[in-house]
């Protein structure tokens, strides 16, 4: 299985991604842990452009491109190639945060974005997405007070109303795929957070 785990900052999806990594090895299976950008070498030197400095660094569509190629990269190097060996895939972030992130907040053209993902991911889709929902207020504030990445805080940096305009895009991603998609409430305590977590990929498994 592919299974990837999006949402905005501070959502919790980094720490459920772990536990579900946990619980799955724990039951025999053969996880690979990955995320986006990054994952490889080259896809990790592209997420440093991505995610410090300014926050006007680039424009959408040049963040939509170079989150692209780190993404070929990364199925090349790492999804495919597990996938084919029967593993299962759990990737924090993944092509819905391209259309979160630089297409529904930042306003790069969708039928872009629609044409490089079918360009680079193709049909390497996920058969399963998390996406954790949370009040971005919320979200940041928990971001903000992780400490840990002070020099990945680039989105973290961006205004309220983009953050408001990432949370409306990932909803409107479940509304449009709600087969795929599968929507967390991530305002709860982690532990419920994981159960739920648990039940959607028992569920599809």
């Amino acid at each position: 299985m592919f299974i990837t785990f999006e949402g905005g900052e501070g959502s919790g999806k980094s720490t459920q991604i772990r536990r579900l990594a946990e619980r799955l090895a724990a039951a025999g299976r053969d996880v690979v842990l990955t995320r986006e950008p990054g994952g490889t070498p080259e896809a990790e030197a592209i997420r440093t452009l991505l995610v410090s400095g300014d926050v006007a660094r680039w424009t959408a569509k040049a963040e939509a491109l170079l989150n692209t190629a780190a993404r070929e990269q990364h199925l090349e190097q790492v999804i495919r190639p597990a996938l084919a060996q029967g593993k299962t895939v759990l990737c924090d972030r993944f092509m819905d945060s391209t259309r979160a992130y630089q297409g529904y907040a930042g306003g790069c053209d969708m039928n872009f974005i629609d044409a490089l993902e079918q360009a680079v991911v193709g049909s390497t889709r996920p058969d399963l997405t998390l996406i954790f929902d949370l009040d971005p207020a919320v979200g940041l504030a928990r971001a903000r007070s992780r400490g840990d990445h002070r020099s990945e805080d680039r989105y973290e940096r961006k205004g309220m109303a983009f953050h408001q305009s990432l949370r409306a895009g990932f909803l409107e991603i479940q509304r449009n795929d709600p087969q795929r998609c599968k929507l967390i409430d991530a305002s709860r305590d982690i532990e419920s957070v994981a159960a739920d977590v648990w039940a959607a990929v028992s569920g599809a498994g």
